[in-house]
């Protein structure tokens, strides 16, 4: 049973943190200034997963650029839980015991390990702040035009917090996801 939870958590974790990233916009109080999502970045922070009866708590550095992901997982107490590495060839998770899964996308990966499909081309957009390029999407903001939630994909995104990245722009710093019975909470550390 804690295998079977520690690969769903994984594999949750993973999803939340992967995905393709472009250039995208978002409205920004302030005289004329937007922000851009960037197309490559590195944060560190921690997370939460919850699916049905299962949970799952862990910590997460994600280093994402144009063409490749890779995120490394681990406890609360230090221990490496899993790698999980990603291009356009296909995905890998691989875990602490060696064990290793490959997938063709992180929708398939997320579908086995889950049971759900986590949509992942949309988490380096919304880990930033901002809807994904090519779909419908809700944005209400607030007073000062950051964003308060994001819809996109039947998805719901609440912004809790922000913080000043490595370029002085505003990031999030916490976000929660939810989606049917899914909800992931999201607390980043550090933007670089």
């Amino acid at each position: 049973m804690l295998r079977g939870m520690c690969a769903r958590a994984v594999a949750a974790a993973g999803a939340v943190a992967l995905a393709a990233c472009a250039p995208a916009l978002i409205e920004h109080a302030g005289p004329a200034s937007t922000i851009t999502a960037r197309g490559s970045f590195e944060i560190a922070g921690r997370l939460s997963a919850r699916h049905g009866g299962d949970a799952l708590a862990a910590s997460f550095r994600w280093t994402h650029e144009r063409e490749r992901d890779q995120l490394d997982l681990t406890s609360p107490l230090g221990q490496t839980i899993a790698r999980l590495n990603g291009d356009a060839s296909g995905v890998r998770l691989q875990t602490s015991d060696g064990r290793v899964e490959t997938a063709n996308d992180w929708s398939l990966l997320t579908t086995r390990a889950l049971g759900w499909p986590l949509p992942v081309e949309g988490l380096a957009f919304w880990i930033q702040g901002v809807p994904r390029e090519g779909a419908p999407a809700t944005v209400d903001r607030g007073s000062d035009g950051m964003p308060l939630a994001l819809r996109q994909d039947g998805w719901s995104v609440v912004y809790q917090a922000f913080e000043l990245d490595s370029d002085n722009l505003p990031r999030p710093q916490r976000l929660t996801l939810d989606y049917a019975d899914v909800e992931l909470r999201i607390a980043v550390d550090s933007w670089r």
